[in-house]
């Protein structure tokens, strides 16, 4: 999914139109993915090399098909057969799985959902310390952030608006922003959350004379 020309003016536009009547300053970012999850494909390959030890424990018969095939069909299987074959399946199991999971949608459709949710709010609160926080005088800088890869979003605001309005007040951006990105309009949805989002800093704080413009209103495309 990608943002066209198109969509960075629409958001852009609806940036600076929201801030026409609020102090407060609204940053706009989008990242393709919030975390590369390479953790969790360690993960998975690890448990699927356990799986495989555990089938070979309960089905040991192919390592002793394999020694009588290929050294004595009379004598026992001795214990080196069976640790050297549980090593040489555990390392392919490793490598394939981990190589499967080096497609990144298949490994972030593998990562559970409440992991999603804390990379994707732990990515947005570090970009929101550095995008908004503390750059505005009076303290009104809010970030919508979305990740695309996770469906996820956030609406995090400095402390001087989060003490006035409280998180369930941005339920109708986020519904906005995420409808639309399920249905492939991601500049749309971005576009609708800015206008909620700015309907939100006029009531709380109204746009005082001598604004001025302190953040830029361009999306940000990571």
């Amino acid at each position: 999914m990608r943002l066209t020309k198109a969509d960075h003016a629409r958001v852009t536009a609806a940036v600076s139109q929201a801030e026409q009547s609020t102090d407060g300053e609204i940053v706009t970012v989008v990242a393709g993915r919030s975390d590369a999850y390479h953790d969790v494909a360690l993960h998975w390959a690890v448990l699927a090399m356990l799986f495989v030890l555990a089938l070979l424990a309960w089905q040991p018969g192919p390592v002793a098909w394999l020694h009588a095939l290929l050294v004595d069909a009379w004598s026992e299987t001795p214990p080196h057969w069976y640790l050297t074959f549980a090593l040489i399946l555990m390392a392919l199991t490793f490598l394939v799985v981990r190589v499967l999971l080096a497609r990144d949608a298949l490994r972030i459709a593998l990562t559970p959902g409440a992991t999603r949710t804390r990379r994707v709010h732990a990515r947005a609160m570090a970009l929101f310390r550095t995008a908004a926080e503390k750059r505005t005088k009076a303290a009104t800088g809010v970030l919508l952030y979305l990740s695309l890869a996770e469906h996820r979003a956030e609406i995090i605001a400095e402390e001087s608006i989060h003490s006035k309005v409280s998180a369930e007040v941005w339920g109708e951006a986020m519904a906005a922003l995420i409808a639309a990105v399920k249905d492939g309009r991601p500049g749309d949805g971005l576009a609708e959350a800015v206008a909620q989002i700015g309907k939100v800093l006029a009531e709380h704080f109204p746009r005082s004379e001598g604004d001025t413009n302190e953040l830029p209103d361009r999306l940000i495309e990571l």
